[in-house]
């Protein structure tokens, strides 16, 4: 499991338990939107004008999933909050070696959050959403 998961450059599994959740390496290597092309409309012509020339990729917005995972309670809890103090620094740059060499450059949003906790209290679920400014920046 070593250094399956990279978050601002920590093994996320070793530092906080964390690990990829569901569709997660689906949804970070899904394709990115376009930005509008330029239209023009006029009653001179027939139909529209649109300009393709030199087409630009937009942001993108899109919701991870992760599982924390502790050796007890306590253990759990701590994790928890140190992965989510992570997170709330804003700047998350995310990193699956086995994927690919990618980085992935993110801003973590806090929006639409969703977490459940198991019965025992030493393993969770949380997806959330990330804005990806500029997807073509990649190294």
């Amino acid at each position: 499991m070593k250094n399956e998961l990279i978050i601002n450059n920590k093994d996320a599994y070793a530092t906080w338990g964390v690990r990829m959740g569901d569709n997660f390496l689906d949804v970070l290597g899904a394709s990115s939107p376009m930005k509008e092309f330029i239209e023009n409309k006029s009653r001179l012509e027939h139909g529209k004008r649109v300009i393709i020339n030199d087409p630009k990729i937009d942001e993108r917005e899109i919701t991870l999933s992760f599982t924390i995972e502790g050796s007890s309670q306590f253990d759990y809890q701590s994790k928890k909050k140190a992965f989510f103090d992570e997170l709330y620094k804003g700047k998350v740059d995310i990193q699956v070696p086995a994927n690919s060499s990618e980085v992935y450059y993110l801003i973590y949003t806090g929006k639409s959050v969703t977490y459940a906790q198991s019965i025992d209290r030493t393993f969770g679920k949380v997806s959330m959403k990330f804005s990806e400014p500029n997807p073509v920046n990649r190294t």
